[in-house]
């Protein structure tokens, strides 16, 4: 079964030279990145089919997701690799936020209980939550799987004829749930470190102190087990950027000078 429960959402300086317009990725739900202690969006960079932004060490920071069809959508949020909602190791089946049409909302931290996260900062990487809870390798992205919601009317086929099997076939029902059950409860596989230790210059993202971020839960029936758009948005320092090349320099237009030099010889 595709139904679970989920949660619905209530509700860096950088250069003159350097910078570049801020905006959204993603295209049925838009992903931006707000500085909260600046509250301002951080400029997106594209470099070689990604998406980057820069953080700043130390700041909070919040994830942005604005639904723009007039459905309701499900977002399962992935940060450094690990589910911001559940702390498990990220899958796009687990559980997430649920949109509701044209809604935008911040996702502040990592969900600690329905009334509160711990909020996410940029750190260095061994600070991460990731890295503390030894899952270092994918730190340093953030991922939204986006899944649209299943009509009512097919919901209700679906029970209908699920009714109908169970009539049909007593055990049959009974003997799925129990392969299930068996399948989920295998031991999941360990989680090997990055080689060569920890890289201290990346960041990731911490597991900050706890404030007050209410939601509710609701159910949600997907239209389909694949996500139906899988946004990823880069991180890390500036200076990291700018050094890989990611971030360059924009040149100056130049400026009419009204005394340059002595007359020179015209052309032709």
């Amino acid at each position: 079964m595709l139904t679970r429960r989920t949660l619905f959402t209530l509700a860096a300086a950088v250069a003159a030279t350097f910078t570049a317009p801020a905006f959204a990725v993603g295209s049925l739900v838009d992903v931006e990145l707000v500085d909260r202690s600046q509250n301002q969006l951080l400029t997106v960079y594209q470099h070689r089919g990604d998406t980057w932004v820069a953080g700043r060490p130390g700041s909070r920071y919040a994830v942005r997701l604005t639904n723009r069809s007039g459905a309701r959508l499900m977002a399962v949020l992935s940060v450094d690799g690990v589910n911001a909602v559940t702390g498990e190791t990220a899958a796009v089946g687990q559980a997430g936020y649920v949109l509701a049409p044209y809604q935008s909302t911040e996702i502040t931290g990592w969900r600690k209980s329905l009334t509160e996260a711990a909020a996410f900062y940029f750190t260095p990487l061994p600070d991460s939550y990731a890295a503390r809870t030894d899952r270092p390798d994918n730190v340093g992205v953030i991922g939204v799987a986006v899944f649209r919601e299943r009509p009512r009317e097919i919901e209700r086929e679906r029970e209908l004829s699920s009714r109908a099997t169970d009539r049909a076939e007593p055990g049959a029902a009974q003997n799925a749930d129990r392969a299930r059950a068996a399948e989920s409860a295998a031991p999941a596989a360990p989680v090997a470190k990055a080689a060569g230790g920890l890289r201290d210059e990346r960041l990731g993202t911490g597991h900050g102190e706890r404030e007050y971020a209410p939601t509710t839960q609701t159910t949600f029936e997907r239209a389909s087990e694949r996500p139906a758009e899988v946004v990823r948005v880069h991180y890390d320092s500036f200076e990291k950027l700018l050094a890989s090349g990611i971030v360059r320099p924009r040149r100056m237009p130049s400026v009419p000078e009204p005394f340059p030099s002595f007359v020179p010889d015209p052309k032709g």
